[in-house]
């Protein structure tokens, strides 16, 4: 899937269609903005980098929340599994993007390339002085924000089904919006590249025992950090520091 995902945005007769596709989602999304100042500020705010702090720790705590993915006893070593799968995606998307700058794949993003941009960074200099609103980027490729998403999405719902599984996909889809309407990225950055090292992350980084094996190490590393906090009073209640 994450070949034929590269390889139908490499090809030229189907790049022609991701190109399009780029295009249309712009102009469909940063073409919303302008109009309802609290649009834009709410596009503005989920653009920060402050935001991406708060995203991390929900996902975080979605992730290590017990009985609703993973039960409680496997809280632990489900953190751990993903962390060894962001691994494997860290250093996979290394490869791509030094692959891609030496095979000219890398490119602007849209913000800095379309004159009818709506620049929130623009719109709201407060903001970008103290968050840095992310609406622009030389290199956009791949969409490193969209990866790791789309990473830990794939990676929660392999573990459920049903509503829950809905839930997580759409809540790491809509994550990823707000790079796409800010302009920070195209389209094809998220969901061509990033969706494609995320897949290629998950493949290598899970059903492989690449990442139980960075499990384990993880584990044994964090012994010490697990004893100390079994014997803080509120710590030691939260799961992935119980036995």
């Amino acid at each position: 899937m994450a070949l034929a995902l590269l390889g139908s945005w490499l090809w030229s007769p189907s790049n022609g269609l991701w190109n399009l596709l780029d295009v249309e989602a712009f102009h469909l999304l940063n073409g919303s903005l302008g109009q309802v100042r609290a649009w834009d500020l709410f596009w503005a705010l989920a653009s920060t980098r402050v935001f991406d702090v708060l995203v991390g720790g929900m996902m975080l705590c979605l992730l290590i929340r017990e009985d609703w993915i993973f039960p409680r006893a496997g809280v632990r070593h489900a953190l751990f599994t993903f962390l060894g799968v962001l691994l494997t995606v860290l250093v996979i998307r290394i490869i791509v993007t030094k692959v891609g700058e030496h095979l000219g794949w890398q490119h602007a993003s849209p913000s800095m390339q379309i004159a009818s941009t709506v620049h929130l960074s623009d719109q709201f200099p407060m903001l970008e002085r103290i968050g840095e609103v992310k609406d622009r980027s030389s290199k956009s490729f791949p969409g490193d924000h969209a990866t790791v998403l789309l990473a830990w999405g794939l990676f929660m719902m392999m573990f459920c089904e049903g509503r829950r599984r809905v839930a997580i996909l759409a809540l790491a889809l809509f994550l990823c919006l707000p790079r796409l309407v800010a302009g920070a990225h195209w389209f094809s950055d998220d969901f061509a590249s990033g969706m494609a090292i995320a897949l290629l992350g998950l493949a290598w980084g899970y059903c492989t025992p690449l990442a139980a094996g960075v499990a384990m190490l993880l584990e044994w590393l964090a012994r010490p950090f697990i004893a100390v906090a079994l014997h803080i009073p509120g710590v030691r209640r939260i799961a992935v520091f119980q036995r």
